[in-house]
């Protein structure tokens, strides 16, 4: 098995040959779009049902809504369309035909042109909110509380598997509330409940955070987000939830008939995390031999590798191997047993570390006289051995002990990569030497922000939640600044 290159050498190398060789995911015929393979979705697939159980828990139904958006409704909030003009596939044909010059090819048939061209979504805001129009009348209808899971497009010219593709997996929720007071609440809800997903399901320490104007999602008042550190010191956007206002509901011309009994237009929000996360996952956690993957996340948390000589061998220490597999699957611990006879131990060894299974368990004769097996964690690759006697309690300690020093170890570098400075010639050495979350002072303008990040590609990640105020200057201006906001280089 070919080496990964090492983060050390090429950052970017190693996350693209680390997707690829642990079998996560691949590129497809169709350009900037990827194929997520079985062991890559098993792991989406625990992170979407943790959210969506979450979801459910703060009282929000899925729904299903269409993939095409007509161009008038698209068009329709201006701010959205613009925001989304770019990167919008369309279709403008609904048939295909035989060429006369040549029958075995096909060409689009210029007669069945639509009426309307469609938007293929990049985001769902546009058809949500025509729905909603005939949903709501009343504020007994409200609040309206709705996730859905869904693909969306976004033509990409420059793609990274998981991180940046034309198509990808999210989930978006759509809320229709009757006062401004209600979305906002439902707005810092549910980015609490992203930051809580990320930092105890995950294990990626966020930083919880405003968006500035000019990185406020198209048609919204205000966005908010939670902010991750991957190992390289760049930042990564690991969820949105949007304060849309009245924006749709003026949009699409939702109204609804008060308590006073006056009409007033709904109060909306949005928001949303995607497939990226499963880059996130990757960045913060992995080193030099493969995935480092969270007991919670992991599709086998427990793979037990018999090392054997001949058929005898295998058989007994399958016995005893088979036996602590039913004691974990009964605590609910998905483990394997891979008594696979093409592949030697050593081979097995690596790819288990490759595919970021948190623990291995190796059981060979002299296990068997001695009554003990050898358990490796995959975070620490440390070794150990113990009594198979009461095995199961101490892998269930242990996957919840691994767990925690996962996130302590991300929480650290991430609290090592957070540098305050208070000049921009400082600013740029930290930047260019250190990297990570570089907190300082802002005027305040879009001028500032854009003149920092087009000299140095740095751009203001977020606006802290939980910053103190703190008289200072800005960067570049020195204009008075009342407190810090957080810059980094990002995905």
């Amino acid at each position: 098995m070919a080496k990964l290159t090492s983060r050390n050498e090429d950052y970017s190398k190693w996350y693209n040959e680390l997707v690829t060789k642990a079998d996560l995911a691949e590129s497809s015929g169709v350009r900037g779009c990827m194929v997520i393979k079985p062991y890559g979705y098993a792991i989406w697939e625990k992170m979407r049902d943790e959210m969506d159980r979450k979801f459910k828990e703060t009282g929000h139904q899925n729904a299903y809504f269409p993939i095409f958006v007509p161009k008038s409704l698209f068009e329709a909030e201006e701010k959205n369309a613009e925001g989304f003009a770019k990167e919008c596939a369309v279709v403008t044909h609904y048939r295909l035909k035989t060429d006369p010059e040549n029958p075995q090819k096909l060409i689009v048939d210029p007669e069945a042109k639509l009426e309307e061209e469609l938007i293929v979504r990049p985001t769902s805001e546009a058809i949500i909110w025509n729905t909603y129009k005939s949903w709501i009348q009343s504020y007994r209808d409200l609040p309206i509380l709705i996730n859905q899971w869904a693909n969306v497009v976004r033509w990409e010219m420059r793609t990274r598997l998981f991180l940046r593709t034309a198509e990808f997996l999210w989930q978006e929720g759509h809320t229709a509330h009757s006062t401004r007071e209600e979305a906002v609440e439902e707005t810092e809800k549910m980015l609490e409940v992203y930051a809580d997903f990320a930092e105890n399901f995950m294990a990626i320490p966020v930083v919880r955070g405003v968006k500035t104007p000019s990185e406020t999602f198209a048609g919204a008042e205000k966005t908010y987000c939670i902010e991750a550190l991957m190992q390289d010191g760049k930042a990564l956007q690991a969820g949105t939830s949007h304060f849309l206002a009245q924006n749709f509901s003026k949009a699409f011309d939702v109204k609804f008939t008060n308590k006073e009994g006056k009409l007033d237009y709904a109060w909306a929000t949005s928001w949303g995390t995607s497939t990226r996360l499963m880059g996130a996952l990757i960045m913060t956690h992995s080193d030099d031999l493969g995935l480092v993957l969270p007991p919670n996340l992991a599709p086998i948390q427990v793979v037990i590798v018999p090392i054997f000589k001949g058929e005898e061998q295998l058989a007994q220490i399958s016995e005893q191997a088979l036996n602590i597999v039913s004691k974990l699957k009964q605590k609910g611990i998905s483990v394997k047993f891979d008594d696979d006879t093409q592949n030697k131990p050593g081979w097995k060894f690596a790819e288990y570390e490759l595919k970021g299974v948190p623990i291995r368990i190796a059981m060979g004769a002299r296990d068997l006289e001695n009554k003990t097996v050898e358990i490796a964690r995959r975070d620490t690759l440390t070794k150990e051995t113990q009594p198979i006697d009461g095995i199961e309690n101490y892998i269930e300690n242990l996957l919840k002990t691994i767990q925690q020093d996962i996130y302590n170890k991300a929480l650290n570098y991430r609290d090592e990569h957070i540098t305050k400075v208070d000049t921009y010639e400082e600013f740029k050495r930290i930047l260019e030497e250190k990297g990570g979350f570089i907190s300082a002072h802002w005027d305040g303008t879009e001028e500032e922000e854009q003149r920092i990040k087009d000299e140095t590609k740095a751009t203001i990640r977020c606006i802290p939640l939980d910053s103190q105020p703190e008289e200072g200057v800005s960067l570049i201006t020195g204009k008075p600044s009342k407190q810090r906001v957080l810059f980094a280089k990002a995905y």
